[in-house]
């Protein structure tokens, strides 16, 4: 037995190290990373006064270049439509999307994407004029609704009309400017999207008040990162986004990194396999070929978790989200998400 272990050891010891993926060594060598957003979601993803895109799914963008090329920076933002980004991914145009696109079987199974993390978990609901007077979706029969062409929301729609035998009309309509102006002007009567764009695109009314978002949700929407296929790569974005929940759960955000890795040998040993020089994520790196602080570069530049939803989504924004209170909370106060292990 001793001499299999040696032999073991030694072929293992003799590997030589792994390569990047073809997508990821295309990034490292190209300097960027080119990342789809939607071009107008307020929360999630706008252009700034300078056009820099600014929200939670732009964040993720700038860890995935923070992880990749050690600079957030380097992340090329790219607003794009919903079907178009699934399209340009295919072609290979970018590297991946951040834009709320919902994970499911027959997308999962297209050769030409990779979902890779699910962000924030969301359903589907419907936003009406108050001065349509309904308080509940199942008093929308005979409505017209305005839906993005090429969603999951289309197909949502159908079943859930039909499964109540609810007639309604749909305006399948693929820009989203010319979607909401649609609603806005009375062509619809309702709007149909994810909960949380619905609380993003009402914002975009001129007068926000008029328009209520019924409690009904129709649909479980997991919103993940999308990649174009390549292992490193899909583990590079997996990994820095469970670096994030990681942190979370040890209380280390952007403003105190700097203290925790001054004096690790005081951090817990999981801390320590975080950030330390001959920790965890310091092997992931040799194996991945990643800088040797990747982890402490995307918690540094780009934060935990919860720093990344507070600052976009939370109290202290139009949104006003508590964490907590929403399925995206820790699974330790009752919601989905869980650190995997890094060790």
């Amino acid at each position: 037995m001793k001499s299999l272990l040696a032999t073991l050891l030694l072929t293992a010891a003799a590997l030589p190290a792994a390569h990047a993926g073809e997508v990821l060594d295309e990034i490292t060598s190209g300097g960027s990373l080119i990342c789809l957003v939607s071009p107008n979601a307020p929360g999630f993803s706008v252009p700034d006064s300078d056009g820099v895109f600014r929200g939670f799914n732009a964040d993720f963008c700038r860890m995935a270049a923070a992880a990749i090329l050690g600079d957030a920076g380097r992340a090329d933002i790219r607003g794009t439509g919903f079907s178009d980004s699934m399209k340009t991914l295919v072609a290979r145009g970018a590297h991946m999307a951040s834009r709320s696109i919902t994970e499911t079987g027959t997308r999962d199974a297209d050769a030409g994407m990779a979902f890779v993390a699910t962000t924030f978990f969301d359903g589907q609901g419907f936003m009406v004029p108050k001065s349509l007077g309904v308080s509940s979706a199942a008093e929308l029969g005979g409505a017209t609704v305005c839906a993005e062409d090429g969603s999951t929301t289309l197909l949502t729609l159908a079943d859930w009309f039909a499964d109540r035998d609810m007639a309604y009309r749909v305006e399948n309509i693929a820009d989203k400017t010319a979607r909401l102006e649609a609603f806005f002007s009375g062509k619809c009567d309702v709007y149909a999207s994810d909960v949380t764009a619905l609380n993003s695109d009402r914002l975009l009314a001129e007068a926000p008040s008029d328009y209520a978002i019924l409690p009904d949700v129709i649909s479980n929407e997991p919103l993940t990162l999308v990649t174009r296929p390549d292992q490193e790569l899909e583990s590079a974005v997996f990994w820095a986004f469970q670096v994030m929940l990681n942190a979370d759960k040890y209380g280390i955000t952007s403003q105190n990194v700097d203290a925790v890795t001054a004096d690790l040998d005081d951090q817990p040993t999981a801390v320590a396999r975080l950030f330390g020089v001959d920790g965890a994520t310091a092997e992931m790196a040799a194996k991945l070929g990643l800088p040797a602080d990747w982890a402490y570069q995307v918690i540094r530049q780009v934060g935990s978790y919860s720093e990344v939803f507070g600052r976009n989504l939370g109290p202290d924004t139009p949104f006003g989200m508590e964490l907590s209170q929403t399925l995206n909370a820790s699974w330790e106060e009752g919601g989905l998400m869980y650190p995997y292990p890094i060790r």
